[in-house]
């Protein structure tokens, strides 16, 4: 697939649920991958930060063979390597893992993503050819790791108004808070454990897809 035509598909995005094991309740990654699936999501980002790499490929393998059929967007976590092994769709990057500009000179076809935690990374991000943005923290979170504070929902609208490229919301985020982000413009929200911890999976995601996109304005903001 090209990454114009990856780009299209990532358009149809709302809900992007992110995994992780050990937030699951017991249950394994492709469990929530099938579960999420059943609840309708378009994408699915396999992020697991304690894997062996060997381990976090051949899982990789498997989400590929899921996701192909189901016609879902794959998206592999910090490592351009594996997302091109596995002939997944994107990467999405940290700040401090391989710059953005580079990832794109090794995978040009792939979706490549990026966590930004300010303006400026925004910025800089979208000028070293990102696809789409990450904003957050929104809220306080516990996934994710060297973010010392939460932007508050305010930022999606600050951030997202100088940036064309297109964004995701996360950190925090569940059904009890959404409506604030949707208030700020957000209309991609990816989660963890407001989704991993839910007790039936395809249901919850099929609840905040419904929030997503019955809010007034859907296809106004990216």
């Amino acid at each position: 697939m090209t990454r114009e035509a990856r780009r299209r598909l990532f358009q149809q995005v709302d809900i992007y649920p992110v995994t992780c094991e050990e937030l699951s309740q017991g249950r394994s990654n492709l469990e929530v991958l099938e579960a999420v699936i059943r609840g309708g999501t378009k994408i699915i980002q396999l992020r697991e930060k304690e894997y062996q790499k060997k381990d976090l490929f051949h899982m990789a393998l498997k989400f590929r063979e899921v996701t192909a059929k189901a016609g879902v967007l794959l998206i592999i976590n910090d490592h351009v390597d594996i997302a091109l092994g596995v002939e997944a769709d994107g990467v999405h990057l940290g700040q401090e893992d391989l710059p953005v500009q580079v990832a794109r000179k090794l995978a040009p076809d792939l979706l490549i993503g990026a966590s930004t935690h300010s303006l400026e990374q925004a910025l800089q991000a979208e000028k070293d050819g990102a696809d789409y943005i990450n904003i957050g923290p929104i809220f306080s979170t516990k996934t994710k790791e060297g973010v010392e504070r939460s932007l508050g929902p305010e930022a999606i609208a600050t951030i997202s108004s100088h940036v064309e490229v297109d964004f995701t919301v996360m950190g925090g985020i569940n059904e009890a808070n959404i409506d604030q982000v949707l208030a700020q413009g957000a209309r991609r929200v990816a989660m963890v454990t407001a989704i991993t911890k839910a007790p039936d999976i395809a249901a919850k995601v099929r609840s905040l897809k419904e929030k997503i996109n019955t809010r007034p304005g859907r296809d106004r903001i990216g």
